[in-house]
């Protein structure tokens, strides 16, 4: 398998269990020894202490010294990775994760979703070039998963390169620059959203449509009909001019627009799909990078 994961984004790791998710990850960060091939943190080779120092990482299963308080989980990782971070800076981390009025307190009284918002503080108070987060939502309710989404773009935004693991297709697609499907140790698929979803597809609810209206609408590709609905399959690189077009040549010839939806496969269907595909085609092919 190879990926690369450029500065400013974000690329997110899908696949089922057992996939080689947290693999790829533990080979990146020294925690298991690939047999063969090459990894690159940094311009660096990955088993470079100065490499490595560059990148914050949130594992899948955390564990902090229950007898610490969450300021001083903060300030022992400050340590360990040799960084100059003044305190004010780390209190400000454990504000970024919403544990600011919590930093007194023992860990050992957090909940498992303060443990993972502390394992997020943790990842980023170094100022990382690279962020690498396994799972990093699990634990969390809906407004936790609201704020790790912005945390992340944040960092985007900074030129963070960011690699996430999650099974949370949701929260991948919303965050996500680029995925990677990875199926029994390959990449099963990789691009963008839109390369990896391709067409689009926009649903109408026409009445009164003439004939003239009927051929304009075949025009569009493949179109399918159930009632009154009618859905046109569109090119994924169709401009934005598309749909408005249609719909104001479909006004023009007569025909009445009473619904637009524009609508696309999900990442969930073309994820299952890929995965569906590989199971049939054997495991471990050799014709699905």
């Amino acid at each position: 398998m190879s990926l690369e994961v450029r500065r400013g984004e974000v690329v997110g790791l899908l696949g089922p269990n057992g996939a080689g998710k947290t693999t790829v990850i533990k080979m990146l960060l020294g925690l298991v020894h690939p047999d063969a091939g090459e990894a690159m943190l940094l311009g660096r080779p990955a088993p470079d202490p100065a490499a490595r120092a560059g990148v914050g990482y949130l594992p899948e299963l955390f564990r902090y010294q229950p007898w610490l308080t969450a300021a001083e989980v903060l300030a022992l990782h400050v340590r360990l990775a040799g960084v100059g971070v003044p305190a004010p800076e780390q209190r400000d981390c454990l504000s970024l994760v919403g544990l600011a009025e919590r930093a007194g307190d023992r860990v050992g009284e957090f909940s498992k979703g303060m443990q993972q918002r502390l394992g997020l503080a943790v990842a980023l108070v170094a100022r990382p070039e690279l962020v690498v987060l396994d799972e990093p939502t699990s634990a969390l309710d809906p407004l936790g998963r609201a704020d790790v989404r912005d945390i992340v773009l944040g960092m985007k935004s900074r030129g963070v390169a960011v690699l996430l693991n999650s099974h949370l297709i949701g929260e991948v697609e919303r965050v996500c620059d680029r995925v990677v499907i990875l199926d029994g140790g390959r990449v099963a698929a990789s691009g963008t959203l839109a390369e990896l979803l391709g067409q689009r597809l926009l649903r109408l609810q026409l009445t009164d449509l003439s004939p003239a209206a009927q051929v304009r609408l075949a025009a569009t590709g493949d179109v399918e009909q159930a009632g009154n609905w009618f859905t046109v399959t569109l090119p994924a690189d169709d401009d934005a001019t598309a749909v408005p077009d249609l719909v104001g040549d479909l006004v023009a010839l007569g025909a009445r627009v009473h619904a637009v939806e524009p609508a696309r496969i999900s990442l969930e269907e073309r994820l299952l799909g890929i995965l569906r595909a590989g199971d049939e085609g054997g495991a471990g092919g050799g014709d699905k990078q």
